[in-house]
């Protein structure tokens, strides 16, 4: 329980602390025009255009901040609220961009990151339950139980280097995500402080998935060790 409380509550505190962050900016800068007026398809467009980026199709999708880039498709899908002419959603179309940018240039974190997304969903689904079920067994089978969480844990392990390997996607797609709002003149200096704000605050919460399943990860580990 201690290893519990130092590891997995500190992250799960973190992750709740940094959900709040992004949501608050982003209604924060939601409310603020574009000093341009424009929208966010008019963002896209123009940044599509004078960044060589014209291949990648736009879509609407339903949700709250659930905007993503689809390298398969080469499929950028925005939400309602990222098709406003706020500072917000220049922001979240500027960085999906970014997303598109790195797999134009090939990008080597985000293929890294893509050769492990099927092992990444095995793990966040069956190796939490294959190490309980493991824990459970070792009641019975202390070999039999220990292998099978051992297993559990290798699964997961996955998981947890997926969620590494998104922290220098993510922060490169920021970074290129301000370049190309400064280099084509669609934000002022105040407005790229609000730019600044919104993605400083979704990059918090990978921060905080990478700490979570760290900490879980270790957590797991800290278990099968006291077993064996």
């Amino acid at each position: 329980m201690f290893v519990y409380l130092i590891l997995v509550i500190p992250a799960m505190l973190f992750t709740m602390w940094a959900q709040w962050r992004v949501k608050s900016s982003f209604d924060k800068w939601s409310k603020v025009r574009s000093a341009k007026n424009l929208n966010g398809m008019d963002v896209a467009r123009t940044l599509m255009q004078n960044e060589g980026l014209s291949h990648v199709q736009i879509e609407r999708i339903d949700g709250f901040l659930t905007d993503h880039y689809d390298p398969r498709d080469k499929v950028m899908r925005l939400s309602d609220g990222s098709l406003q002419p706020t500072v917000a959603a220049m922001a979240i179309v500027a960085h999906e961009l970014g997303h598109a940018a790195q797999d134009r240039e090939e990008y080597f974190w985000l293929r890294a990151r893509s050769s492990i997304v099927g092992a990444a969903n095995i793990g966040t689904n069956l190796g939490s339950t294959l190490f309980f079920v493991g824990m459970l067994l070792a009641i019975f089978s202390q070999r039999l139980g220990v292998g099978v969480a051992i297993l559990g844990v290798v699964f997961f392990s996955a998981a947890v280097a997926f969620t590494l390997v998104t922290l220098p996607v993510e922060f490169n797609a920021s970074s290129r995500a301000r370049d190309m709002l400064m280099r084509n003149g669609l934000v002022t200096v105040e407005e790229s402080n609000g730019v600044n704000a919104v993605l400083n605050a979704a990059a918090l919460t990978y921060v905080a998935a990478a700490a979570q399943a760290v900490a879980q990860l270790l957590y797991f580990i800290s278990i099968l060790m006291r077993r064996r």
